[in-house]
């Protein structure tokens, strides 16, 4: 993964084989990322090619898991989660997979990531205030077997960047 080609970088994909992104796919994806619900008509004529064409590419995309879904992109305040943080996790060693299967029973617990350094695991976490947040952490997420420690970092403001990596 992130070897690059001609073509741009090679995507390893769901099923394990390295996908060849070119010009074309990639200016789908990055339509795609702005607007999923866009019809395959419209996207073939942002991207310029023909609808068979765009159809086909989008098909082959799912197909090989580069796209892995379609989904609604929800504002978490205006949604009633108004508070978010980051919650870094030390766990005991060989425990990743029991710790991770639980934080995803978690409510609120938005994404959660497997990282190397001093944190193992970061976890997202949207909740309606500050009270339910601190239930997340104190009572769910440490009571888990296996976490050792937590640390949170409350998030004040977020924005997406304005660089799509596909375009």
């Amino acid at each position: 993964m992130g070897q690059e080609t001609v073509n741009g970088p090679a995507v390893t994909s769901a099923t394990g084989r390295s996908a060849q992104l070119d010009e074309v796919d990639r200016r789908l994806l990055d339509e795609l990322t702005r607007d999923g619900r866009m019809s395959i008509r419209t996207l073939a004529e942002r991207v310029h090619v023909s609808r068979t064409n765009a159809y086909a590419r989008v098909e082959r995309l799912v197909r090989d898991g580069v796209i892995t879904g379609f989904a609604a992109r929800v504002a978490p305040e205006p949604a009633g989660l108004g508070t978010s943080a980051y919650i870094a996790l030390t766990i005991r060693q060989n425990t990743w997979r029991e710790v991770s299967a639980e934080l995803a029973q978690v409510r609120y617990v938005e994404h959660v990531a497997l990282l190397s350094g001093e944190h193992d695991v970061l976890a997202l976490v949207r909740a309606p205030d500050n009270a339910t947040l601190r239930d997340v952490v104190l009572d769910r997420v440490q009571r888990i077997s296996g976490v050792l420690s937590t640390r949170s970092w409350l998030v004040f403001e977020e924005y997406d960047g304005v660089n799509s990596p596909w375009s």
